[in-house]
């Protein structure tokens, strides 16, 4: 058979900082839209029987984003979901290119300063935030990953709107089934 290949299923990716509120605005607008939510890191982590934060320690942060392209490459078995990955998971082309283009990916904006404010004490989970200042390496990964995360297809800015406003703009921008 010849011909291009299907553009796979119409997931909704959601990008952004550590504290963005990918995971928490995420699963509400899947509730809200009646589709499956997958938390990339969670998946990766079960799969592999061990903590995102375990496979930095022990194998390094390249084993981590290489089990991350795998499982972004498994999201063409699931049916259209909204899907979490972790804040670096827009840095690799591969993870992109993986999911275009019949997905749509979405910047959850938010500053550093608040994303701090908003894991509170859960901070330490965090496996890139767990050594030094959280704010200061906040602000250093979005001066890195900025240019990336801009190029999604939508911004929502997490900052202005209220819980529910955010969870309607990401509910807004789900690709139809």
């Amino acid at each position: 058979m010849t011909g291009t290949p299907s553009p796979g299923p119409a997931h909704l990716i959601l990008i952004g900082l550590p504290g963005a509120g990918k995971s928490t605005h995420g699963r509400r607008a899947a509730k809200q839209l009646d589709r499956p939510f997958i938390d990339l890191d969670k998946r990766i982590a079960t799969t592999h029987g061990r903590s995102v934060a375990n496979i930095f320690a022990e194998d390094g942060e390249a084993a981590f984003r290489a089990l991350e392209r795998e499982a972004t490459a498994s999201l063409a078995l699931e049916p259209p979901s909204i899907v979490a990955p972790g804040g670096g998971w827009m840095l690799s082309p591969e993870n992109v290119a993986l999911v275009k283009p019949s997905s749509t990916i979405v910047w959850l904006l938010v500053s550093p300063a608040a994303a701090v404010s908003r894991m509170g004490a859960r901070i330490g989970l965090r496996p890139l935030l767990r050594s030094g200042n959280p704010l200061r390496t906040l602000e250093d990964l979005l001066a890195k990953r900025r240019q990336r995360y801009a190029e999604a297809d939508a911004i929502v800015d997490t900052e202005t709107l209220s819980w529910q406003g955010v969870v309607d703009a990401i509910a807004a921008l789900a690709p139809p089934i």
